[in-house]
């Protein structure tokens, strides 16, 4: 008897704190960081020959740095936490499952062009009820960014990337593109982990 009131006490511990944990949660933005290509899929390839799948997974490891660093942190997941390859439709369906607020995706650019440069973000070229606010963020990163890496800007754009196109009916929707992986400058720049810190730290205080 003795153990069935004990078992008893503990479901109602553990439904108790279910309930705490449910309404702390309830009012944070939940933020889903899609972490780009990995496993075989290595993305753009580095003029010295680092790969995007690395970068962009070291930046959204910063990011979760950053956020646990905090009293009050963000509701922040990743859609890979290693080397792992997601499919597309994965990546969104985690989104969708977990209810998220903001779907942030994160890669590189490259170019047969030496020269080109920049940051890109995009949006759904779809209208929904979040496309406006995914435009307006769209805009604070481009700025942010801008401002303080000092990356040229080559504006918001609009493109129905899968990513995009099954996220932007149920929450606000971005893609980055974080430079040039053909360019010298960019290539350096992304390649050092000092850097990319002040990339994520960036992102983050925008998305905050």
């Amino acid at each position: 008897m003795k153990k069935v009131l004990k078992n008893v006490s503990f479901v109602i511990l553990v439904l108790k704190m279910c309930i705490v944990f449910g309404q702390e949660t309830a009012s944070q933005k939940r933020i889903i960081i899609d972490v780009g290509h990995g496993g075989k899929d290595s993305g753009a390839i580095g003029i010295n020959g680092i790969q995007e799948k690395d970068i962009v997974l070291n930046i959204a490891n910063a990011i979760l740095k950053l956020n646990n660093e905090l009293d009050k942190p963000l509701d922040i997941y990743l859609t890979r936490y290693n080397d792992t390859l997601i499919s597309l439709s994965d990546r969104t369906k985690l989104a969708k499952a977990l209810n998220a607020d903001l779907f942030l995706s994160l890669h590189c650019n490259h170019s047969d062009n030496a020269n080109a440069r920049g940051i890109e973000v995009y949006v759904a070229n779809t209208i929904t009820r979040h496309s406006d606010d995914s435009t307006w963020l769209a805009f604070q990163l481009q700025t942010g960014l801008n401002k303080r890496v000092g990356f040229e800007s080559r504006g918001v754009k609009f493109a129905n990337f899968q990513v995009l196109k099954e996220t932007i009916g149920y929450c606000s929707s971005l893609l980055l593109e974080l430079g040039f992986l053909s360019n010298t400058d960019e290539n350096a720049y992304l390649s050092n982990l000092k850097r990319t810190k002040i990339l994520a730290r960036t992102i983050y205080k925008s998305i905050k």
